[in-house]
């Protein structure tokens, strides 16, 4: 059984978009846990604000799987096959962490994102503050402690889910 981090993320029809991500998600793994709920500005483009968070699970597939998995949950929620990396989206899912792998293939893991956006990072580090990703010295919460927050701005967002409740 492997410990994944899922990073979700959504900017149109947001708040709709992640609880129906959440429940598939729930529907393929077990012991789905989440973050918090953040709201920060599109990164790379002009558009909505994004919702973001990061989510735990456990599994028995392959990373292999798990990518195509949450590539067939993203299409079946609107995402377009190929879409911009810089665009709007209904909904984005992408594996963070899959136990202690270090890989390039099927996906680079553990993967960048976590240490260059703090909508990914802060989640990710509420979630898992003692975990220390594969490569690295620190832990999730010293990575966060040590982040230059004036890169982005995010802030947490009252968001009600059946396994989470958080009214900050």
């Amino acid at each position: 059984m492997a410990r994944i981090y899922i990073s979700l993320g959504s900017n149109i029809e947001a708040e709709a978009h992640i609880r129906k991500g959440l429940a598939d998600l729930a529907s393929h793994y077990r012991n789905l846990t989440i973050s918090r709920v953040f709201e920060s500005e599109a990164v790379g483009f002009e558009g909505d604000n994004f919702l973001n968070l990061v989510a735990q699970a456990d599994t028995d597939q392959s990373i292999a799987e798990v990518v195509a998995t949450f590539k067939a949950i993203e299409q079946a929620h609107g995402r377009a096959k190929g879409a911009k990396k810089f665009a709007p989206r209904t909904l984005d899912l992408d594996l963070l962490l899959y136990d202690e792998i270090q890989c390039e293939n099927p996906v680079v893991l553990p993967r960048p994102e976590i240490y260059h956006n703090a909508f990914v990072l802060w989640p990710l580090a509420e979630l898992a503050p003692e975990c220390v990703p594969p490569g690295q010295p620190d832990t999730l919460a010293t990575l966060w402690q040590q982040y230059d927050k004036t890169q982005q701005q995010l802030w947490p967002v009252a968001f009600d889910w059946p396994q989470h409740s958080s009214e900050d």
